[in-house]
């Protein structure tokens, strides 16, 4: 189904499939614009006529509901008659856009510049990139002159300003300065006033080999701030004109701490090309741990390209089983990207001559084990993997095959007491090895099962040490976990989904929210599922009053995939098959949750629709309505 978007990062318009609608008149427009605005949250009728006439007429009030009836048929035009609207709806207290954030130029930018924070620079670079570039003008444009978006408008335009600076730290921080010249001197004209764009700018034209220009630069800032408009400069600028002019060493990138990085790189560079790629393969891992997956997952594939030109399996052992990367999320982020991996380990293991080391082929099984994850059953590889680091009592290849074997540990629902125990060795193992980053592994996978358990104290007490061990090592993807964790157990706010991370940005926020309305028993809310949305939609399609649609999705569904989300996958088709009264979907529900009967559907530790044992009693009666339940 072709997704419903909206921009108001410039003029109103609205989209579904590419294709533009039509809101040809300005008061449809601005109703959008105003219930945009409020993110989700109720308007209330009167609030919108106050917002819209500065003399409200006698007919305002049914003027709003028109306008409210004519966007409604735009925004879903396939809508059937009669049926009541998914994304303009009416709820206690007035009217409310029901989107996900996905949806909504402004949002995706606000969103996007959140999620920056903390990443690496090159992944940071990239998402606010991505934020700004959804801007298409001032926002809310058309209604610049309006009361209600004035405020709005002031915020908006403090986002991009700020966005814009620390775009332009960050490409400072990657030794970019050429690439600060144009984002902000665009930038210091249109807000002369904010200091820190002076600085940055000032600061990428010493950089960029101009110090007559940057100091030139900063004369003009100091005579705008005080002549133009009545400011005192304030002192960062005054000491970076003193640092330019004395040459400070720390103003260059080649003398700070990223220094020794490029020079070793540089070094490399020098080195034969099969230097060159282990030497790469050397480093993946490392940005892979520390925030840049995408990029470590990109680099990756092609070095193993690469590497398999030579012709030489070793070689290419060496480079596709030297990536040790633990896995916590048992959903691959690039599916396409997975197999390729899995293919060439293969590919390789077949290649490799009799004289090999056991340890090397381990290698090569336990990333073959771990990179199928979700999608082939590769239990038997990892286990092998398993024996063999067990015989070499090699600690860190241990940890990776354990690490494989919990990728392949979703064949049934129910096994988080084997999981949390799975957990417990790779930490122990790694406590005494250490290795912090399959430290931080096990106590995820311990934190995912207790949550299972039922045991929520004892997994906030792990989240605590994952934070503590990814504040002291730089792993901030960790923080990721334990955020969603507390936001699922312990009513923290909804954390931004990580830049780096796609399994935390497709479709989980609004699972999320769906798993804690069925806990509450309050309205469900609808959103965009991503790949959750097969067993999510059959009980949205029942408490939306669709029987027949629900029971038509219920007959066809899909088994979920094996990954953490099977039993809160499984749990939904089961409430859907109960409301609807579907006993065949109930029975498929029964059988797969059964082994679940003692735990939470709650493994991710990110979502959790509640205990199994009562959807259990409750399917069985659907099933044998006459049968006392086994359990």
């Amino acid at each position: 189904m072709s997704k419903l978007r909206l921009r108001v990062l410039g003029p109103v318009s609205a989209e579904i499939g590419g294709s533009p609608l039509r809101l040809s008149k300005a008061r449809q427009r601005e109703v959008l614009a105003i219930l945009t605005a409020a993110r989700g949250r109720a308007v209330p009728a009167d609030g919108l006529i106050e917002d819209l006439w500065d003399d409200a007429p006698a007919g305002a009030l049914g003027a709003v509901r028109t306008f409210v009836g004519e966007l409604r048929r735009i925004l879903e035009p396939a809508r059937p008659a009669r049926t009541p609207p998914a994304i303009l709806v009416t709820v206690p207290g007035g009217y409310a856009l029901r989107l996900g954030t996905d949806d909504v130029d402004l949002w995706r930018a606000e969103q996007a510049v959140q999620s920056a924070a903390g990443l690496g620079p090159a992944a940071r670079e990239a998402q606010l990139a991505a934020a700004l570039g959804e801007w298409r003008g001032t926002a809310f444009e058309e209604f610049g002159a309006r009361p209600w978006a004035r405020a709005e408008r002031a915020r908006v335009a403090e986002l991009r300003a700020s966005t814009v600076e620390q775009l332009a730290q960050t490409r400072l921080e990657l030794g970019r300065p050429k690439d600060v010249f144009g984002l902000l001197d665009a930038h210091v004209a249109e807000y002369p006033w904010r200091e820190e764009g002076w600085r940055l700018l000032a600061l990428a034209l010493y950089r960029g080999a101009r110090q007559a220009d940057a100091l030139a630069l900063l004369s003009k800032a100091r005579s705008t701030l005080r002549h133009d408009l009545g400011l005192d400069p304030g002192q960062p600028l005054a000491d970076l004109e003193q640092r330019i002019l004395r040459h400070d060493p720390s103003l260059s990138p080649d003398d700070d701490g990223g220094t020794l990085l490029r020079r070793t790189a540089t070094a490399a560079a020098q080195a034969g090309q099969r230097t060159q790629l282990e030497s790469v393969a050397r480093l993946l891992p490392v940005l892979a741990v520390s925030g840049s997956v995408q990029l470590a997952a990109e680099q990756r594939t092609a070095v193993i390209a690469a590497t398999e030109q030579f012709g030489d399996p070793e070689l290419a052992a060496r480079v596709i089983g030297g990536f040790e990367v633990p896995g916590s999320w048992t959903r691959s982020d690039d599916p396409a990207q997975a197999a390729a991996v899995v293919h060439a380990a293969l590919r390789t293991l077949a290649a490799l001559p009799s004289e090999t080391s056991a340890r090397v082929r381990a290698r090569l099984l336990a990333t073959a084990a771990m990179e199928s994850r979700g999608t082939a059953d590769r239990l038997a590889e990892a286990a092998e993997a398993e024996r063999t680091a067990r015989q070499l009592n090699d600690p860190a290849l241990l940890c990776f095959a354990l690490s494989a074997r919990y990728q392949q540990s979703f064949k049934t629902a129910g096994l988080a007491a084997a999981r949390e125990a799975l957990g417990s060795e790779i930490t122990a193992v790694a406590v005494e090895a250490e290795l912090p980053t399959f430290e931080i592994q096990g106590r995820l996978i311990q934190m995912q099962a207790l949550c299972a358990l039922g045991r929520i104290e004892a997994a906030s007490l792990e989240a605590s040490r994952i934070d503590a061990l990814a504040v002291r090592f730089d792993r901030a993807l960790a923080m990721v976990f334990t955020a969603w964790f507390r936001y699922t157990f312990l009513q923290r706010p909804m954390p931004p989904d990580g830049a780096e991370m796609p399994g935390f940005r497709a479709g989980l926020p609004a699972l999320a929210e769906l798993t804690g309305a069925v806990r509450k028993g309050s309205d469900l809310p609808d959103g965009n599922f991503g790949p959750y949305e097969p067993w999510a939609r059959p009980l949205l399609l029942v408490r939306a009053g669709r029987m027949e649609e629900a029971r038509s999705a219920l007959g066809c569904l899909p088994d979920p995939p094996s990954d953490l989300m099977l039993e809160v996958s499984w749990f939904l088709a089961g409430l859907a098959a109960l409301e609807t009264g579907h006993r065949e979907a109930g029975l498929r529900a029964y059988r797969a949750l059964l082994p679940a009967a003692a735990e939470r559907a709650a493994g991710s530790g990110a979502v959790d629709s509640g205990p199994v044992r009562p959807l259990l009693d409750a399917l069985w009666e659907l099933a044998e309505p006459d049968t006392a339940h086994p359990l």
